[in-house]
């Protein structure tokens, strides 16, 4: 049995301070000494870097926007700041870290860009390296502009994929010393809104889940050239829900054999079994959060276990998860943690 740190990225705009941070005790079976780890303005998104020695943060400083760094203690988990990079406008709203913790990531939704950093040896930032501002539309009222939801690496790291819910379109870009040039395009069904990717441990298939026609879709990757074709699109929510649906996260357990997609108003998590030849999904169920708003949802270093974040009722729940069937089961609800929204643990 083991404790696990974990830490969640919030807005500020009522009663929350910055990043949180936490415990899930797995012999107790619950999540401990949630606190305030460090203050910061909106920093919804966080990553932690893969030898857990740093976290990034997006966050508003002032009139501008941008990402921070940490660095971690190893014993505590207490977070320091190292330094910020930020410009004028609204901040990002994903960041990401590749491997080896030299370049950083980040997505804006309100500024259309993609911003890529590296970093130096200690973890702090260097100025934008990148910068990428993108145009188009789609059909859907909330599809006026683009608006960039995701930056993230594929799984060889040859690539970035930028996930713009403005124009129905998954963007691969070729990196190199944290420059960025585009190399693909992949456009979902009109108006459907793409918002986050995952991706299969075996590096062939990815899943995106859509945030305005609240599906997964599946797609084929093809790691020569960083294109994706469409293999499945299936629904996160149930057919008669007619109440207004946001699709949130999407998430693949370490196996590979199950994904997850967070659903805001129906306030559940989908279960999908997944058929490992092909990639394609098979419905399993559907599990409520206990909470409104479900922005985010993790599974542990274990896989044992799930915590998904209530952003309109400030509250975590905590899942147990049979490996084998992939189902979740209720055992904590109602952690307080004021306006959370993404939540990560340290690796291990």
């Amino acid at each position: 049995m083991a404790k696990f740190i974990g830490y969640v990225g919030t807005y500020t705009k009522e009663e929350s301070k910055g990043v949180y941070q936490f415990v899930l005790d797995t012999e107790k079976r619950e999540l401990l000494d949630v606190k305030l780890a460090a203050e910061l303005d909106n920093p919804t998104y966080v990553t932690v870097s893969n030898d857990n020695k740093y976290l990034y943060a997006v966050a508003k400083e002032g009139g501008n926007g941008g990402v921070t760094a940490f660095s971690i203690n190893s014993e505590t988990g207490a977070l320091t700041k190292l330094n910020s990079q930020a410009s004028a406008g609204s901040p990002p709203c994903h960041v990401s870290v590749n491997h080896d913790n030299s370049n950083v990531v980040t997505a804006n939704y309100h500024t259309t860009k993609i911003v890529s950093y590296v970093t130096n040896a200690d973890g702090s930032l260097q100025p934008a390296v990148s910068v990428i501002e993108h145009e188009g539309s789609g059909p859907h009222e909330r599809q006026e502009k683009p608006h960039m939801h995701y930056a993230g690496f594929t799984p060889d790291e040859k690539y970035v994929i930028a996930i713009d819910l403005g124009s129905d379109r998954v963007i691969t870009y070729s990196v190199h010393n944290g420059e960025l040039n585009e190399a693909s395009v992949f456009t979902t069904k009109p108006g459907s809104g793409p918002r986050h990717i995952t991706f299969h441990p075996n590096g062939k298939f990815a899943y995106v889940m859509t945030e305005l026609s609240s599906e997964v879709v599946v797609l084929h990757y093809n790691e020569n050239d960083g294109s994706f074709a469409a293999q499945q699109y299936i629904p996160t929510i149930p057919e008669d829900f007619s109440e207004t649906n946001d699709g949130s996260a999407v998430h693949i357990s370490a196996d590979g054999q199950y994904v997850y997609a967070g659903n805001r108003g129906h306030n559940s998590i989908a279960v999908y079994k997944v058929e490992q030849d092909s990639g394609q999904l098979t419905f399993v169920e559907w599990t409520s959060t206990e909470g409104n708003w479900p922005r985010d949802f993790v599974l542990d270093p274990t896989g044992d276990f799930l915590v998904a974040t209530n952003q309109k009722s400030n509250t975590m729940t905590l899942f147990s998860r049979d490996a084998s069937t992939g189902k979740l089961e209720k055992i904590q609800t109602d952690v307080k943690v004021p306006e959370p929204v993404c939540v990560k643990f340290l690796n291990v």
